[in-house]
């Protein structure tokens, strides 16, 4: 059967996160129904680049899929997005060899996650609103050691079913914007709720509770309890995937 890549985006608000699960919609259910009946309610499985966690959005992402018949790439595009709802959006498909897999071979991920500073009814569901002064410069003081290769147990949810905590961050910073700003993090995997636990306890550098000189000694004792708590899920968007094997994809 020949295997597809398809890059699409999706609004989180209204799913339980990306994967499937029982008595509650995710992204993944909703794009196996639409493919299925596209196939004669044959049952039809997607693997995803990732999985985001329930109200987390994604700006870009990627899944693969291996299907009973040939398809025109953007025909394929055209029949998901007419039979998905409005808050997924399919933008390029590909057919690809039969290796290449979604999750396993994406050499980086990217997140972004939006802080506004401004009350904004319109961007509620796409940022956390926080009106707080920050120090940015200290916090970006505190994300230079977040990266290289490291243990991130203090950042990731306990009891999941990984092999391992140790992940490579290629990149940790600060943005300001008009309206706000951002923090934007790479790294060749994350954990479960990673960012959201690093975003919550940056916050608490930028607001003068703790010292960026005291992370190392958070990341080292590889305890979650270390970290603070992690901040809300609606300002955390899945931004870049990228894939070495397979450069056309960034395209």
């Amino acid at each position: 059967m020949p295997r597809y890549f398809i890059q699409l985006a999706y609004d989180g608000s209204n799913f339980h996160g990306w994967q499937i699960q029982p008595s509650a919609n995710s992204v993944q259910e909703e794009i196996q129904k639409a493919l299925g009946k596209l196939h004669g309610n044959e049952k039809i499985e997607i693997v995803g680049c990732g999985r985001t966690d329930a109200g987390v959005h994604a700006k870009n992402y990627f899944l693969h899929t291996d299907l009973p018949q040939a398809w025109d790439p953007q025909q394929l595009v055209f029949k998901l997005n007419r039979m998905t709802p409005p808050d997924i959006s399919f933008s390029k498909a590909w057919e690809l060899h039969s290796d290449l897999h979604a999750r396993f071979d994406a050499s980086s991920r990217t997140y972004r996650y939006f802080i506004n500073r401004h009350k904004d009814p319109f961007v509620r569901t796409q940022s956390w609103y926080l009106q707080q002064d920050l120090d940015i410069d200290a916090m970006n003081q505190a994300a230079k050691h977040l990266l290289g290769i490291q243990d991130f147990s203090s950042f990731a949810k306990a009891h999941t079913d990984v092999k391992t905590n140790i992940c490579e961050v290629f990149s940790a910073e600060w943005f300001e914007t008009a309206n706000g700003l951002y923090f934007e993090i790479s790294a060749n995997r994350f954990l479960r709720n990673m960012v959201r636990a690093i975003v919550g306890t940056l916050v608490e550098v930028g607001l003068g509770k703790i010292k960026a000189s005291e992370l190392p000694g958070i990341i080292a004792a590889k305890n979650r309890s270390e970290a603070y708590v992690s901040v809300p899920a609606q300002g955390l968007f899945l931004w870049e995937i990228t894939y070495e094997k397979a450069p056309q994809l960034q395209g």
